[in-house]
């Protein structure tokens, strides 16, 4: 097994007008080419690749992907947000098993922000909601580092945001197990005192609201280049880090949540699972009985 990645950040790459810009699109190009070439070389017989949040929202999203398969050969296929959030959740139930009762999960991509709860392993509710951490921090936290009047204000507009979608989740039952999936949870974990990543991935870690309102506290006071330097935090993720730690915040208090657990399996995880699990074209599954919510930017 071996596993490369590359960030590239999408999210924060959308320009004023709603389109992913030249330069952003070239790398992704690149990238594709390259990480197909790594597949083939390394014998791989299946490549799955699916675009997210960033490719979905993008005014050019067709125009993009049909350059990515003239270039490179590779259909890049779109999941929705509800898929997103469906999958996810596939993964969290798969790592804990059935005795984990109503799981509740919490996922914070770069454009957008993923929450379900259910007790099978297709969620009862499954929500998309454009608040991902690289979003938030191109719209509201442009300095750097970014001012406390706008920490504040974006603050208070995530609590507003999540007010109805809270409820939502709510009402579907309390739940047994509360969980957070992504990088960036990861990394708020790490940055309050969780176990590191080289102690690998069945150690428990969790990440609780006192712990996270300290954080921000200290992170939103930091510029981006000091941020990377903190334990947990790469170059990549510090500049939006602050944002998805007020996310985190608010979706844990809209959920009155304070603490939760970190999964290591996510979307990634909950591809292959699904794949593993039926021969039908991963974009075609549809579950009904699913109250999906896949919000649009504004």
């Amino acid at each position: 097994m071996s596993s490369t990645k590359a960030s590239l950040r999408l999210a924060e790459a959308i320009d004023g007008s709603g389109r992913l810009n030249g330069r952003c699109a070239d790398r992704l190009v690149a990238t594709i080419d390259e990480f197909a070439r790594i597949a083939k070389s390394s014998g791989c017989a299946e490549l799955m690749a699916f675009a997210t949040s960033a490719v979905r929202d993008a005014k050019n999203s067709e125009e993009v992907l049909a350059r990515v398969r003239a270039e490179t050969g590779v259909a890049l296929r779109v999941l929705s947000g509800v898929d997103e959030s469906r999958l996810t959740f596939l993964a969290v139930r798969r790592w804990y098993g059935w005795s984990a009762g109503r799981i509740l999960n919490i996922d914070i991509g770069g454009g957008s922000l993923e929450i379900s709860s259910g007790v099978d392993e297709e969620p009862d509710v499954a929500l998309s909601l454009p608040l991902g951490a690289g979003r938030l921090t191109r719209e509201w936290l442009p300095d750097d580092p970014p001012g406390r009047r706008r920490v504040q204000m974006l603050r208070d507009w995530l609590a507003t945001e999540l007010a109805e979608p809270g409820k939502q989740v709510r009402e579907a039952g309390r739940p047994d197990l509360a969980v957070a999936t992504s990088k960036t949870f990861r990394s708020l974990a790490r940055l309050t005192g969780a176990a590191p990543s080289a102690a690998g991935p069945y150690v428990k870690r969790t990440l609780t609201a006192t712990g996270l309102r300290q954080l921000i506290a200290f992170i939103s006071r930091m510029t981006a280049a000091d941020r990377a330097e903190l334990e947990g935090v790469s170059a990549d993720r510090a500049p939006q880090i602050v944002a998805g730690a007020l996310v985190a915040e608010a979706s844990m208090k809209a959920l009155e949540v304070e603490c939760v657990d970190i999964c290591p399996w996510a979307l990634r995880e909950g591809l292959i699972l699904r794949r593993l699990d039926s021969e039908a074209d991963p974009t075609t599954w549809v579950e009904t009985s699913v109250q999906g919510v896949d919000a649009k930017s504004r």
